[in-house]
């Protein structure tokens, strides 16, 4: 897509690709993943999970994790969706420098996160 649109979504895959990368380099299994300007991040209960509804949402997403997440982020100024079973958006509003504060952010909030959930 060309235009305000194409922006948007290379944002929201910029953010999204930044997210991921710092997931993985803290041994974090996650699943993130957009479509346009929405996204939507699951913690995962075990590595090798896969969300692809509602039913394996509730089997692997790590819930109690991702309240510590968010909860870490909105302590740094970085809103997100209060559950990882709702979507985020990124806007034309959104600056690289939004982008470094919430990888800085995510990247702390990560690793005061602990460990996995227990089953």
């Amino acid at each position: 897509a060309d235009g305000n649109f194409g922006r948007i979504e290379a944002t929201t895959e910029r953010l999204v690709d930044g997210l991921a990368s710092l997931a993985a380099q803290a041994g974090v299994p996650a699943q993130i993943a957009h479509v346009g300007s929405m996204f939507g991040c699951y913690f995962l209960r075990q590595p090798d999970a896969l969300i692809v509804d509602y039913a394996t949402a509730k089997q692997h997403a790590d819930t109690a994790r991702y309240a510590r997440v968010f909860h870490a982020l909105l302590a740094r100024g970085v809103y997100t969706a209060p559950s990882q079973f709702e979507a985020g958006f990124v806007s034309l509003a959104h600056s690289d420098a939004d982008l470094e504060q919430t990888w800085e952010a995510f990247a702390v909030a990560l690793s005061a996160a602990g460990p996995l959930q227990d089953l």
